[in-house]
Order: structure tokens, then sequence, then C-alpha cells
């Protein structure tokens, strides 16, 4: 007796397997991006955790913060961090957002290799729920390094990048577009593991006041990184 190939099971040929005209199952625990429209476009449900996301964008500030800041709170029992930011995370916009000002951890390095290499023990220690790193330029032998190191923890891992870095090769499994339109975002899926999405998805992003919001300081402190020295 034979099998029809339309009978078949991708995955339970192999848990890395799926139908191109269905999203692929995540075997990762994933944090629902508080966004029920972007959730069902992505496989599992929502960000993954242990993997690289490429969130590119026009220019900062466009709304990106926004859009992780429902994700970003439920990771909040461990420090968030913020490595090489365009601008300095402001304790009170962190508040309003949701994120408790106390969780963030701002990282700065004066070189890109000392970024890189913060950027690769954040995600091997296991010790923060989320790392957003700001990369205008990234090598293909870095991304993958960054890539493994993400799979030994249950991290959220956003790489902040220039909307052009599209057209580059990435092993990021995710990669969305970013653009700002009025009222919200326009997300294009440039990668997912799933059927090809030529549309944008139009996501509206409203800012809700907080209130009573007194956070202990203006502005997160800053922590300066640097690789350590190699001695021969």
């Amino acid at each position: 007796m034979t099998t029809s190939a339309a009978t078949i099971n991708p995955a339970d040929l192999h848990p890395s397997l799926w139908r191109a005209s269905q999203l692929a199952r995540s075997f990762a625990r994933c944090v629902s991006t508080g966004h029920r429209a972007l959730d069902n476009q992505l496989p599992g449900g929502g960000w993954p955790t242990g993997s690289m996301t490429d969130l590119l964008t026009q220019q900062p500030g466009i709304g990106e913060m926004r859009l992780l800041a429902p994700a970003l709170s439920k990771v909040a029992d461990r420090q968030i961090a913020f490595l090489q930011p365009p601008h300095p995370p402001q304790a009170l916009a962190l508040a309003v957002m949701g994120i408790p000002p106390e969780s963030a951890l701002w990282l700065r390095a004066d070189r890109t290799a000392d970024a890189l290499w913060a950027a690769e023990q954040v995600l091997r220690s296991g010790s923060c729920g989320a790392l957003l790193f700001w990369q205008h330029q990234i090598r293909a032998e870095s991304q993958r390094r960054l890539t493994l190191a993400a799979q030994e923890g249950e991290t959220l891992f956003f790489m902040m990048r220039p909307l052009a870095a599209a057209q580059d090769p990435s092993p990021a499994p995710l990669r969305l577009a970013l653009r700002p339109q009025a009222g919200g975002l326009d997300i294009g899926f440039v990668k997912r593991r799933g059927p090809q999405r030529d549309e944008p998805l139009f996501l509206p992003l409203v800012v809700t006041p907080a209130r009573h919001v007194q956070p202990r300081r203006d502005a997160v402190p800053t922590i300066p990184v640097a690789e350590p020295a190699l001695h021969q």
C-alpha cells in the first residue's frame, strides 16, 4: 500500500520540515508579540527565543520600541540589554511602555569588536530576558557566531539594522522590514519559515499614557564594555 505525498506530514519526517503553504511549527519557546495580527503571521505565534531576529528599519525611532514593548515587558523579570542604541534609553519612556526601568541594561562599546563580544557574552550567559543590538554592518561570520550563541539560551535577540540590509544574506530565520505609517507600522516579511507574503501587514501602534509613573532616574546608566585583551 502506497501513501500519497499529499497525506504525508513533513514534520513527521523531520522537525525542520514544513509545507510551503503553511507556517512552520516552532520547537523553541516563543513569546507573544502582544499584537494578535502579527502573532498570526509568525511561526510559533510570537517572537522566538534562542534565535536571532532581524528588524530592519528606515531609521531609528519609527515605532520599533512600541512594537517590541509588550514582549519585553513579559521577560523583564530578567534584565533587558540595550547594546549600542542610537539614543540613550530613557527611564520614563520605558516605564510608559510597561518596561520596568530598573530592568534595563545599557551597554556601550567603543569598537565593533567589543560590541560583538558583549553580545555573545550576554547570549551565552542567559542572564538577560532580551538583547537589542543596533549594528549598521555585521559580517557573515559574526552573524553565525551570534546565532550559535543565541541557541544556547532562551533570550529574545533582536538585531536592529538598516532597511538596506534586507538585500544581504542572514542566518536569522525571521527578518522583518519596518516602515512608518500614520498611526502605526507597515511590517514586511523579508524572511520567515512559511509561505511568502508580498503584502505588508499594517500594525496600529497606540501609546497609552501610564498613570502615576515615577521612575527613579531620568536615564538608564551606561555600562562600558570591552573585550578582554589576549595575553601571549
